[in-house]
């Protein structure tokens, strides 16, 4: 027996209802660039949030209660799941308003990219965007990155949409660490970490004399882990100070941000002695130190170019951000195959980043460790553990069966895509790149191309894998199970 009527609701579209009044807010935010550079897509963007905070609004008022009842974990899924998709579909207005767009799927694969921190794009002329609607793209990213339901819950807790529930959904990684004893506070100050990076970027990206438009276009795309850049070119369009700048804080928005916390309240051994954190510090340099020593033997050069754009592309990938400052294809391939297996690691957890994530691979390699030490001694008793204490055998398993879906998924998925016409390596790189929320991939969808030309069925097929990817599997998986909707 079906058991969506067991489901509440009312309380799922008036959820879905605030965040798309918040989406309609923030679309707000790009008039002002498109009057200080008089753009003509200035009326486009308001009737676009106009039209948002209308619908939002209305069904609010519609399913509006005094008395809410609490959202329960299955309310939680199905929010969660839906609001990717219904945030991206009105996203999709300023671009087909504007006339940017010229087809709904091109439309929406750029929101769902944006929304999902992926940067994945099908613009081929980037420069010639309006700076209003290219405003828009970077924000998707912005509110994206942390999530716009942790940011419902930061400071629209009169709404009623909250409840831990809700936030374990959506936040990212496979842990929440809570920062505050209540998850509005907790919510709260991931936020204002978030803000507050994002700023200090600003000012140090204006400092290498970039525009405070270009400055933010990156700082969002930055801390979000998304990638848009306002060039054609991405990051290469840069010199080596912005780079720089941008390295550090791929490499900050890839850390837990409960470090960060602990870093301003100066808990330095929080940091220091945090086992993922020292693993994810240690693949990204060591994988620079690798790439550059190759490029070097191939190709001699300059050592401080070679290592900026090896650390610089291995941090991109490992966070998932995907700016580009090389055409690493072009690189040894033993180099560019390094950072093609980089595509599976991911962040960490907590993070902004996407794929797979840092302490999973940390605590599968422990674990496997463990098994060999065992089988060495059979009736010790060994437990794997993690930042000084023992990990639950269910949160292992949680673990080993996220990463079989992973891959299952992502055979599924290459699988497809070169079902429909595409060569096995772009199929792999396009599946890898949405699937792990990246952006560039190899093949044709590599760094310096886009993915315009893959067919209107395939940038479906990606916009799906970029929602799976974002919202780490199970929260969509589940619904899509017979189970949850089962009495």
């Amino acid at each position: 027996m079906l058991g969506a009527k067991n489901l509440n609701l009312k309380e799922v579209f008036r959820a879905l209802s605030a965040l798309i009044m918040v989406e309609g807010i923030f679309m707000l935010f790009s008039i002002p660039f498109s009057i200080y550079y008089n753009e003509a897509d200035l009326y486009p963007i308001l009737y676009s949030a106009v039209i948002t905070f209308t619908f939002g609004g209305i069904i609010f008022l519609l399913v509006w209660r005094k008395n809410k009842k609490r959202v329960g974990r299955r309310e939680a899924y199905l929010i969660v799941s839906l609001a990717w998709i219904v945030i991206s579909l009105f996203g999709t207005l300023p671009y087909l308003l504007s006339g940017t767009m010229d087809t709904f799927t091109d439309a929406f694969f750029e929101t769902m990219s944006g929304f999902t921190t992926t940067g994945s794009s099908v613009l081929n002329d980037i420069e010639a965007v309006s700076k209003g609607v290219l405003f828009w793209r970077s924000m998707t990213h912005w509110i994206g990155g942390m999530g716009i339901i942790v940011l419902t819950l930061a400071i629209m807790p009169i709404l009623g949409v909250g409840g831990v529930q809700l936030f374990a959904a959506e936040a990212p990684g496979p842990t929440t660490d809570k920062l505050h004893p209540t998850i509005t506070g907790t919510a709260k100050r991931l936020w204002i970490i978030y803000i507050a990076l994002t700023f200090i970027e600003t000012i140090l990206l204006m400092l290498g004399n970039m525009s405070l438009f270009d400055a933010l276009c990156h700082a969002f795309g930055t801390m979000a882990t998304g990638g848009f850049s306002t060039k054609n070119a991405s990051a290469a369009y840069f010199g080596p100070y912005i780079q720089y700048v941008l390295i550090l804080f791929m490499f900050l928005a890839g850390m837990n941000f409960s470090l960060h916390y602990f870093l301003i309240h100066s808990k330095w051994k929080k940091i220091v002695k945090n086992e993922e954190f020292r693993f994810y510090a240690f693949v990204i340099f060591s994988s620079a130190i690798l790439i550059t020593t190759f490029v070097l033997i191939n190709y001699g050069g300059d050592i401080e170019h070679a290592f900026r754009a090896s650390l610089f592309q291995v941090v991109s990938i490992v966070t998932t951000t995907g700016f580009v400052s090389e055409n690493y294809l072009l690189w040894p391939t033993f180099a560019w195959f390094i950072l093609v297996g980089l595509m599976f690691s991911g962040g960490s957890a907590g993070s902004t980043g996407g794929g797979i994530k840092m302490i999973r691979h940390w605590l599968l390699f422990k674990t496997a460790s463990m098994q060999l030490k065992r089988l060495v001694h059979p009736r010790a008793y060994i437990t794997t553990r993690y930042n000084g204490h023992s990990v639950k055998e269910d949160i292992l398993f949680s673990i080993m069966a996220f990463v079989l879906f992973y891959f299952i998924i992502f055979g599924i998925g290459t699988f497809a895509m070169a079902a429909i016409g595409l060569d096995f390596q772009t199929a792999i790189g396009a599946t890898i790149s949405s699937l792990g929320n990246i952006g560039p991939g190899i093949g044709h969808v590599g760094p310096v191309d886009n993915f315009s030309s893959i067919p209107a069925l395939g940038k479906w097929i990606l916009a799906f894998l970029m929602m799976l990817g974002r919202l780490e599997l199970f929260t969509v998986l589940v619904i899509l199970s017979p189970g949850f909707w089962k009495k």
